[in-house]
């Protein structure tokens, strides 16, 4: 027997897993839900989403609400009455109404371990709190964002040297693989729910403007690197630097001391660049992105701009 599925999703994060049910022939994908095309680049071109690129190549129907509720898609999808609503990274609320139309279950894969994390940016907040793992989720919708019932759960170790986009990498894959071995127990029944522990739920708000901006005096060389990687590749973070706002792309966490300011240069060599953190730790920049320049390894960015930098002197201007 074959299943419909509507399949919501918009960023890559979600394309593994549509491509997983286009390929597996139980599943017949009706129709892909996905954010409207948006202005990306210099040049404000409309962009379509990882999402919809993959429906079309598949030649799926797109469906594209400003907002799905009480929309002409929303009355499409309902009409459909697929078996399966199904969806990853989505980015709006369904309507009661709406998830009730799917005939087996309506169903969210989320990159945390819920209750840990609801919310638009599990991902960078796991690694900004220097958590040693993080998962995948699937649980059944409701209204309220993210607080269905658990279906099945996979843990993903986070490592020292991964940031946002490695761990998306990551959790699409394991999201893909657990959505697939969940659905046929969907189908049979096994399924046992499990609520979620309301004593334990947190939030993952969307990353602000303000979040980018580092503060080497709050922050230790640890919680700094925890801060880059958390935010690294879709939110840069960045600092005031020699009169100019200054990409951090990558750095290294030290064991040095010093009793020099945050914000001071600790040692310059050809290769290396120390800076003093909070609680007189230190930190290695490894990989910075000027204002107007791609993104460079510290010692090439050394050997254009080293003579301005002087060990002992304040290089971080924004200190807080």
């Amino acid at each position: 027997m074959t299943y419909s599925v509507v399949f919501m999703g918009t960023p890559q994060f979600a394309v593994p897993i549509l491509e997983a049910l286009i390929q597996d022939s139980n599943y017949d994908v009706k129709a892909v839900v996905t954010q409207p095309d948006r202005p990306k680049g210099r040049k404000h071109q409309l962009t379509y989403s990882p999402v919809k690129e993959t429906a079309l190549v598949a030649q799926i129907p797109v469906l594209q609400p400003n907002k799905i509720s009480g929309s002409n898609e929303m009355d499409r999808i309902m009409a459909i009455s697929p078996d399966f609503i199904i969806t990853a990274a989505f980015g709006q609320f369904l309507p009661t109404s709406l998830l009730s139309s799917a005939k087996i279950a309506a169903i969210n894969t989320h990159a945390s371990l819920l209750p840990k994390y609801r919310g638009g940016a599990p991902v960078h907040y796991a690694i900004m709190n220097g958590d040693q793992e993080t998962g995948v989720s699937i649980m059944y919708m409701v209204k309220e964002m993210d607080a269905g019932d658990i279906i099945d759960v996979i843990t993903v170790p986070i490592t020292k040297q991964d940031n946002v986009g490695t761990m998306f990498k990551k959790l699409s894959l394991a999201g893909r693989d657990l959505l697939m071995s969940t659905l046929p127990k969907l189908i049979s029944g096994e399924i046992v729910p499990k609520p979620q522990e309301d004593s334990k739920v947190t939030f993952s708000p969307n990353i602000s403007h303000e979040m980018q901006n580092l503060n080497f005096a709050k922050e230790t060389a640890q919680q700094l690197d925890w801060h880059i990687r958390g935010l690294y590749p879709t939110h840069p973070a960045y600092s005031q630097i020699n009169g100019q706002r200054m990409k951090i792309v990558s750095v290294t966490p030290t064991t040095e001391k010093t009793d020099l300011p945050a914000g001071y240069i600790v040692n310059k060599t050809k290769k290396q660049l120390l800076v003093a953190a909070a609680n007189h730790t230190v930190i290695s920049l490894d990989k910075l992105q000027p204002a107007g320049k791609s993104e460079m390894f510290i010692q090439d960015y050394l050997n254009g701009a080293g003579k301005q930098i002087e060990i002992g002197k304040q290089w971080i201007e924004d200190i807080k």
